[in-house]
Formats: structure tokens, C-alpha cells, sequence
């Protein structure tokens, strides 16, 4: 085998309701098993059927999972450690295992307190060497250069500067996933339409990000179940969605946004060509797209480096409703993590799984055979898995 199109499918999806104050009252486990055994039963299958585990990067060991679901099999665990950018690029190792036969059917899961948990405790240098390394130790805190908002939206500022990006760019893509989420019963800003002018008379955050450029704090859990397309035709709950196209990718230096030879140049640059290619069709092929939107730029940016629009031309690419439903890319058609819930981009995929098996009712891009999702972690860490109905 040389290449992975196709050579997996997804057959099952489960996540558990989203929460904000006072929180889930569970622990990252919990939710994940929750999810866990409602992606498992959307598969059809048993626990028994369940031979690897791509390790959630919070919450749970492969022992936690094992015991608590009852996975007395368990032949392959492993994790990948890209922040939000690992729940895609973990469907890339899914894949492969299953492609390969060392596993028949892999859960993906991904949860955390990300209200209650993250809420609750300070946020030491400990936790931000662990997790983006001595660069951000020694040069961004002792600045007070500490949080997301603050990291990316040097980013933003740039892109401003160097294209002329408005404002209202990043508002129209608030906009349209606010409008989303009123399509998605568990959209925790479902009820709370959102406007322009509303947009615009935010607060600031960290300039040029406003309050509404900010995704959700929110705890839950979702996940799916992968295997190949030869046990996927066993199972008759649901269309198999294929794996088509997969990568990750890499920005340099990895843990330093601010020394770059070129800013924008992000994870998704390397991988979105890797994973067309793979697929055999590219972004103009797409009926949607899931893209990872931490922040609202985030998100113009991962359209310009995905392909969509050259560099410096996304606000006119999503500007009088092009990225909403109707439009001619809908983006994030559950809301995404600025309106339905902050899961570390794992509903992502399980909207595109919905869209793709026509299930997304309101919501539904008509006929859906096509759609992509992006994982963005860390200081720009990227992962693009493309998406298809047979």
C-alpha cells in the first residue's frame, strides 16, 4: 500500500451535551467514556469490537479507557501531541492502523472541563513550558505575553497590516458561526443571535480581537470510532465516511511565533497540499469546510494557507455570507467553537461525519458528497483530513 485514500472509514460518532456554568460535574474521563459508548453503539458495534485507542492529550491513559469501557483486547494505543490539532492528525494514525491490520476498529475520543476544569486553577509556567516550551517561558510571560488571545493575535495584527484586512473580515466570520449554531440543538449560544453592529461594539481582548473573535470556554466530550471500508460494509446504521485524505504539519520554530522567517506560514501550509494530493481532489472540490476557529483570524488564515484564496485575499473570500449555509463555502455548520462548543476541534469531524451522511437536518449543505476539517494546535501546529461520501 502507498497511499492511505480510502483506506478508512468512520462508522461512528458520539459526543455528550455541552456545558458552561456550572459545568459538566464530571471528570475529562467521564465525558470521554460517555461519548466513547455513544460513538461505539452509532457504529453498531460492541465494546468487545474496540482494538485501539488514539489516547485523548487530556483526561485518560489508554489503562483509564481500557478498564472503564471494558476493552479486554486492546492491541494498539497511541498519542499524538498537538494540542487542538490533534484530534484531526490523530485520524491519520487511525488510518494507518487500521489499513495496516494491527487494529480493527480505533476510538478517537477528545473531552476536557474546558469551563469548569481550566476555569478552576491557575495557569502556571510550568504548564506553558509543557506545553509550548522555553521559548514562551523565557521571552513571552516575563512580558506578560501569556494567554491564546494574546499569542495569535500578533498574527492578526500583521495580516491588517500587511493586506489591509478590516475588522469586519473577522466579524463576518463570527457572524456566520453564530448563525450556525442556531441550526444546533446543543449550540450553547443557540437562542443568541449575533450582528455586525454587535460584533463591532464588543470589548477588547487582546487588540485586534474582541470578545466575539474569542472561542467558548465549555466542558463535554465527543468521539469516533475508524476502521476499514471491507468491516464498514458489515455495519448498516449509517453511510461509511472515507478517510480520503489526511496530513499534518509543522510550523518553524515550533514553539516561537514572534521569530519566524515568515509569520503565516503555519502547520496547514505543509499539510493541506499532502492531503489534496492524497484525496486526488482539492478545495475547490469541497461542499464545506470545519475549520479550526480558536480565534476568529485563526480562521482566515486556515482558508488562505488551505487553499480557498491566495494569501492576503481571505476578507474578500468570506465577506456577504460566502462562508455561510447558502454561500458558496459554508464553514463551521454546527457553530464551531465560537458558538456551539469548545471540544478541542473533535466536533469538527463529527459535523462533517453528519453533513456527509445527510443528517444535519436544518443545517444540511444540500447534497454533501466532499468537505475538509482543520486542526490548529499550539503556536500554529496543523492537521487537514478531507472527507468523503462514496
Amino acid at each position: 500500500m502507498t497511499t492511505l485514500k480510502d483506506q478508512a472509514c468512520i462508522v461512528g460518532i458520539g459526543e455528550t451535551e455541552y456545558y458552561r456554568k456550572p459545568g459538566s460535574g464530571m471528570s475529562e474521563l467521564k465525558l470521554m467514556l460517555q461519548a466513547s459508548q455513544r460513538a461505539i453503539a452509532d457504529a453498531g458495534l460492541k465494546v468487545s469490537d474496540i482494538d485501539g485507542l488514539m489516547v485523548p492529550i487530556l483526561g485518560g491513559t489508554a489503562e483509564d479507557f481500557a478498564a472503564n469501557l471494558g476493552i479486554e483486547n486492546l492491541r494498539y494505543a497511541a498519542q499524538v501531541n498537538m494540542g487542538g490539532a490533534a484530534p484531526v492528525a490523530s485520524l491519520q494514525t487511525a488510518a494507518m492502523v487500521v489499513a495496516n491490520g494491527i487494529a480493527d476498529y480505533v476510538l478517537v475520543p477528545a473531552g476536557w472541563n474546558g469551563y469548569s476544569g481550566v476555569r478552576a486553577r491557575e495557569i502556571t509556567e510550568a504548564d506553558i513550558e509543557f506545553q509550548l516550551g522555553h521559548t514562551a517561558r523565557d521571552y513571552y510571560l516575563p512580558f506578560g505575553f501569556n494567554a491564546p488571545p494574546q499569542w495569535y493575535s500578533v498574527m492578526a495584527r500583521r495580516h491588517m497590516h500587511d493586506y489591509q484586512t478590516p475588522p469586519e473580515a473577522l466579524g463576518a466570520i463570527a457572524v456566520a458561526c453564530r448563525k450556525h449554531a442556531q441550526f444546533s440543538e446543543k449550540a450553547i449560544m443557540r437562542g443568541k443571535p449575533l450582528t455586525m453592529e454587535d460584533y463591532l461594539a464588543s470589548g477588547w481582548i487582546s487588540e485586534p480581537y474582541r470578545l466575539f473573535d474569542c472561542s467558548l470556554e465549555t466542558d463535554g466530550a465527543a468521539a469516533v470510532i475508524v476502521t476499514t471500508p471491507e468491516r464498514a460494509k458489515a455495519l448498516t446504521g449509517h453511510a461509511p465516511i472515507y478517510i480520503s485524505g489526511v496530513a499534518e504539519g509543522h510550523p518553524y520554530p515550533a514553539d516561537d511565533i514572534i521569530n519566524r522567517p515568515d509569520m503565516f506560514t503555519i502547520g496547514l501550509t505543509h499539510a493541506a497540499p499532502k492531503a489534496y494530493e492524497m484525496a486526488g481532489i482539492g478545495p475547490e472540490d469541497m461542499d464545506f469546510a470545519q475549520i479550526y476557529d480558536c480565534f476568529t483570524f485563526e480562521v482566515l488564515q486556515q482558508i488562505e494557507e488551505a487553499g480557498f484564496c491566495a494569501r492576503g485575499e481571505g476578507a474578500g473570500f468570506v465577506r456577504d455570507g460566502a462562508i455561510e449555509l447558502g454561500g458558496k463555502l459554508p464553514i463551521n455548520t454546527h457553530g464551531g467553537l465560537l458558538s456551539e462548543a469548545h471540544i478541542l476541534g473533535m466536533t469538527h469531524i463529527t459535523e462533517a461525519v453528519r453533513q456527509l451522511r445527510h443528517e444535519a437536518g436544518d443545517r444540511q449543505v444540500e447534497g454533501a458528497r466532499a468537505g475538509l476539517v482543520t486542526g490548529w494546535g499550539d503556536f500554529g501546529d496543523g492537521s487537514l483530513a478531507v472527507l468523503t461520501r462514496k
